[in-house]
């Protein structure tokens, strides 16, 4: 890679992007942040911010916010990916999530972009129970949530922003879809127990209906967006489709995948949860 031209991470201070960023930042490399504070700003709902984050760009980092699953996210980042080609990117890396509809639509828009390309279809992360919308209602101690006894293979995001900079800055991953897992199965209820335990307070886990779930995001005033993408998340996506382990995180970095357990002893002893 021609380090003299720089790398665009989109999402630059979202979960993965931001620790993509620090890591290329730490080898040296020259990067962008693309985000509505960067220099210049990018905005995904604005175009016109699009060309000027493009400038020099050989690379991107491709992190949409706030899902792939979004109405429109398909048409914007096609219109995006056509852009960075036509303006000399040679090297696409997008976030993906599994068992997205929309998202295994904008990987087959990656895949046939004419340029090098690696996919990180990813579970649900661990720490959106630290940087997400669930730290509050754990640092209450009642956690209430769609989610029955179906498990999931919680992905660390530092293993997916290892993985992210290795696609970016190494040879042998371009024309790799990584499905990129945990190492075991938990479901949300096991989750909270873990951190539970960690922590030394105790924290109720209550499974509500989809209009109970509506009713209580309405009542705190969250966006109607917001409410439909998690119902979504909760409702379709965790089904039981993706109840299953992949290698990806072994066949990108040859080496195992960051156990939930980890994370969350690492995570407790910050206080955040506290």
């Amino acid at each position: 890679m021609n380090t003299k031209s720089q790398i665009l991470v989109l999402g630059g201070t979202g979960k993965t992007g931001r620790r993509v960023a620090e890591q290329l930042t730490e080898l040296g490399l020259p990067i962008r942040v693309g985000s509505r504070s960067g220099t210049p700003s990018f905005d995904w709902e604005d175009p016109k911010t699009w060309k000027p984050a493009l400038k020099d760009i050989e690379s991107v980092y491709i992190s949409y916010h706030p899902d792939l699953a979004i109405p429109g996210a398909v048409k914007t980042v096609g219109a995006f990916t056509k852009l960075a080609v036509e303006n000399g990117v040679k090297k696409l890396v997008l976030l993906s999530g599994r068992g997205e509809k929309e998202a295994q639509d904008c990987e087959e828009l990656i895949m046939k972009a004419g340029v090098e390309w690696t996919i990180l279809r990813c579970s649900w992360f661990n720490q959106n129970f630290s940087e997400g919308y669930l730290l509050e209602p754990i640092q209450h101690g009642h956690v209430a949530l769609l989610a029955g006894d179906v498990g999931e293979p919680f992905i660390d995001v530092d293993d997916i922003a290892d993985v992210a900079v290795a696609a970016l800055t190494e040879e042998g991953h371009a024309g790799q879809l990584y499905e990129l897992t945990g190492p075991r199965l938990i479901t949300f209820k096991q989750a909270m127990a873990e951190i539970s335990k960690a922590t030394g307070k105790p924290i109720v886990y209550e499974q509500v209906t989809a209009a109970e779930y509506k009713a209580m995001l309405t009542e705190y005033e969250i966006p109607e967006e917001f409410i439909w993408l998690v119902t979504y998340l909760f409702t379709e996506v965790l089904d039981g489709r993706n109840e299953s382990l992949t290698d990806g995180v072994q066949r990108a970095l040859g080496r195992a995948p960051r156990d939930f357990s980890e994370y969350v002893k690492k995570t407790a002893a910050t206080g955040v949860w506290g």
